[in-house]
């Protein structure tokens, strides 16, 4: 039988988000319902709200979560009720030309749940990246939801279902930092702050923190960068030259753009080393354009990589991290500045506009 339960919808363009009642069906073959115990307020469910990712309304928001898995499917085998879950928007389909090559964390062919959560009325909800945990309760495809100890709480957890997954793994995972590396982090928001969190994990040497705002580049501080560079009024060549004199003159070894702006991008781009690394895992709106010199492409060589999800297989990676933080290696309880109810979504989209939070997360 399916279930009534209070979530947060984006009915329309630009409106204010609504706790509505939606229907929540039992779950179908391959899929789990979750009772969900705290999301994050991630700068995607905004770009939902917004309109920045399609037209589908009326949206379910909410995606960086974790709970408790309360009942699953025929034929699902990968967790059972009472397990506690992160979830994660991309299940690994285990069958695509990139998951029989061995690479699931590019799979190509992630799936969702079938079924539709709906309102009362009948109208199917798009849930924001296949997940909508603004609510007490979601409907999810069982690859969605990983595993891990239940020791870690809620709140800090479910962060690991986005955004700080996302940083963490451009710097570990697809820029490849390691022992006696420079980095250097373009805008210190959660997703570069993870991005500096995880290069302090892998032991890169020199972590330089880029941003317009000291209070973000004190928190950069706390997560581990050694060095910070106030960008606000400066030029392209000026925050280069910056990144150059932290790095005897010749570029960091891997510079992460988590901005997205192809003003950033080309401070990414000249601020590296010769044969570095450029990761971009800030999202560009569409009508952003990019202009190199094809001769600068070449001639500095090395990579320039985009990160998807921080190029993260969460069978492998949430379980991993929450044992670190659970050890006292990984400040993930660090990234949470409040929690919230799930009334106070909207006011926690104004905090994130403002820089005042690196996550609100709600509680339910």
């Amino acid at each position: 039988m399916s279930q009534t339960v209070r979530g947060v919808i984006a009915r329309s363009l630009k409106s204010p988000v609504e706790l509505v009642d939606i229907i929540v069906p039992d779950p179908g073959p391959g899929e789990a319902v979750v009772k969900v115990q705290a999301c994050g307020v991630c700068h995607t469910d905004l770009h939902y709200r917004e309109g920045g990712i399609n037209n589908e309304f009326p949206f379910l928001l909410g995606h960086e979560a974790a709970g408790i898995v309360e009942s699953v499917g025929e034929g699902v085998t990968e967790v059972a009720p009472g397990d506690f879950v992160i979830l994660n928007w991309r299940a690994v389909c285990g069958q695509c030309r990139s998951c029989r090559r061995g690479r699931p964390q590019y799979c190509f062919n992630t799936h969702n749940a079938t079924q539709k959560m709906t309102l009362i009325d009948g109208t199917e909800l798009s849930p924001a990246l296949g997940i909508g945990a603004f609510a007490d309760k979601t409907l999810v495809a069982a690859g969605q939801c990983t595993k891990v100890d239940h020791a870690a709480p809620a709140p800090v957890a479910g962060l690991l279902g986005c955004g700080v997954m996302a940083g963490i793994g451009a710097a570990i995972n697809t820029g490849g930092v390691g022992r006696g590396d420079s980095i250097a982090v373009i805008g210190c928001g959660g997703v570069g702050a993870a991005a500096i969190a995880g290069s302090r994990l892998a032991g890169a040497a020199k972590i330089i923190a880029i941003d317009i705002d000291d209070r973000k580049l004190a928190t950069a501080r706390e997560f581990g960068a050694t060095h910070t560079i106030n960008s606000r009024g400066l030029g392209q060549d000026e925050v280069v030259e910056a990144i150059q004199a932290v790095t005897d003159g010749f570029g960091a070894d891997v510079v992460v753009d988590a901005v997205g702006r192809p003003e950033t991008y080309k401070q990414a781009f000249y601020g590296r080393d010769l044969a570095g690394t450029v990761v971009l895992v800030g999202v560009p709106t569409p009508d952003l354009t990019l202009e190199l010199p094809l001769i600068d492409v070449f001639g500095r060589g090395g990579s320039l990589k985009s990160s998807w999800y921080g190029d993260c297989l969460p069978s492998r990676d949430f379980p991993m991290l929450i044992d670190l933080f659970l050890q006292g290696r990984f400040p993930l309880d660090r990234f949470v500045t409040e929690t919230i109810g799930i009334e106070d979504i909207e006011d926690a989209f104004d905090k994130m506009h403002s820089g005042d939070v690196l996550r609100s997360v709600v509680v339910l």
